[in-house]
């Protein structure tokens, strides 16, 4: 049996989204059949999630410690800030254009203005100036820059280990691979080879879980839809079709930026990001496609070992623009649903708020993920809170676009900030 055949079907493009569409059917027109399947694709991320931590950890330390012998962490650290920055106003403007264009909330029909009040439990063709839930919100808590920060330290990494931590897990990681470059070799190899081990056997793991791909794809869609229905869909369609846009923009220019940076042709580009693409979107995990995007831009593309893999858990950790882009365009949205008028200071508070919630949502999943929302709303003198069901209906697949973006554009980061290989 050809197990490499098998390999390169499971992630060929056409059979990922053919996977994902006949799920969507059967969660349609067979609920009950797709809300059955669900428990298949809680037990294959669980799998990923499983695998991602120890290789983020032995990942970030292993290339720490070989970083601080090669020398030039001091430079990396500069360059890393710098296009960490430059990325995250490139999408957030990109976001900022699209909804402009688009004006996706702004001259509803008055059906799916209906559809909006049902959901939300109002009317919002009424004077009413805020949309208000069936029963009672909770007071949103106010974002603490100090707790913030303090939240990023481990008391207890065996803790933070066990709860799926992601950013806990990497701070412990960046400290502890800052300490193990200053110890001498002949006392921290026998930790190297440790590390070494357990990262190629993490590969391994990840390697074997996509063989199923297409049948998880299948079964996660099936159920996903079953649960949603085509309703919520159908009423923030034009905000899911301007989010769409937006991240279709950010991840041709992420493609482009890796296909020039790696000196590959442009078929080789995109077959090296087929693995971290399918992930991305059977998983809505970043965490999960580390393993794959450093797979692809070291053997398919040829960047050097050493960087990427320290690069790619840090980049999917801090630089979240997969949030960036969606907090703009949720943003923009409401305030056109709304008729506020969008001049050059609210468009200035809206890439500000996007960014620092961009980054306030590291190590966030899922409603998390969405209420943070609210922080740019908040600046602007938006009702989110009343909104924020219209964002849960879609947000399935909106999380799917958010988890791609924050993949592909944190690959074409990474081969920005890595030097150039000299050939494919």
């Amino acid at each position: 049996m050809n197990f490499q055949k098998i390999y390169q079907f499971a992630l060929n493009p056409w059979v990922v989204v053919a996977s994902l569409g006949t799920g969507f059917l059967v969660g349609v027109w067979l609920p009950d059949v797709g809300i059955t399947l669900g428990f298949v694709g809680d037990i294959y991320v669980d799998l990923l999630k499983m695998i991602a931590l120890p290789f983020m950890v032995s990942a970030v330390i292993f290339s720490l410690q070989r970083l601080f012998r090669e020398g030039g962490s001091g430079k990396l650290l500069a360059t890393v800030g710098l296009v960490f920055a430059g990325f995250s106003m490139a999408v957030v403007l990109v976001g900022v254009l699209t909804l402009v264009v688009m004006q996706p909330g702004a001259n509803l029909p008055e059906k799916t203005m209906q559809t909006f009040g049902k959901i939300v439990g109002n009317d919002l063709g009424s004077s009413d100036t805020v949309m208000s839930l069936q029963g009672v919100d909770e007071p949103a808590k106010s974002l603490n820059l100090s707790e913030v920060f303090a939240s990023l330290v481990p008391s207890n990494i065996f803790l933070a280990l066990a709860n799926g931590e992601t950013l806990k897990a990497l701070v412990f990681a960046l400290l502890f691979g800052f300490a193990v470059g200053q110890i001498p070799a002949r006392i921290s190899d026998g930790l190297t080879q440790s590390l070494e081990t357990i990262y190629h056997s993490c590969q391994v793991l990840m390697r074997w879980l996509n063989y199923p791909l297409p049948v998880i794809l299948f079964c996660m869609s099936a159920a996903q839809m079953a649960k949603t229905g085509l309703d919520p869909l159908q009423a923030m369609g034009q905000f899911v079709l301007a989010f769409f846009a937006a991240s279709l923009l950010i991840l041709v220019m992420a493609v482009l930026i890796i296909w020039k940076r790696s000196q590959a042709t442009i078929g080789q580009t995109l077959r090296a990001l087929q693995c971290p693409f399918a992930l991305a979107l059977a998983t809505r995990n970043s965490a999960t496609c580390m393993p794959s995007m450093i797979e692809g831009l070291t053997d398919q593309l040829g960047f050097a070992r050493s960087r990427v893999e320290l690069l790619v858990p840090l980049s999917v950790s801090l630089l979240r623009i997969g949030p960036m882009v969606y907090y703009v365009c949720a943003a923009m949205f409401i305030g056109q649903l709304y008729g506020k008028p969008f001049g050059a200071v609210e468009l200035g508070i809206v890439v500000f708020a996007s960014v620092l919630a961009g980054f306030a949502s590291a190590g966030m999943t899922g409603l998390l993920t969405v209420s943070l929302v609210g922080l740019t709303c908040s600046y602007l003198g938006l009702p989110f809170e009343a909104a924020f069901i219209l964002f849960l209906a879609v947000d399935p697949v909106c999380d799917m676009l958010r988890t791609l973006v924050l993949v592909v554009g944190n690959s074409a980061a990474v081969a920005l900030i890595c030097p150039r290989p000299l050939k494919v």
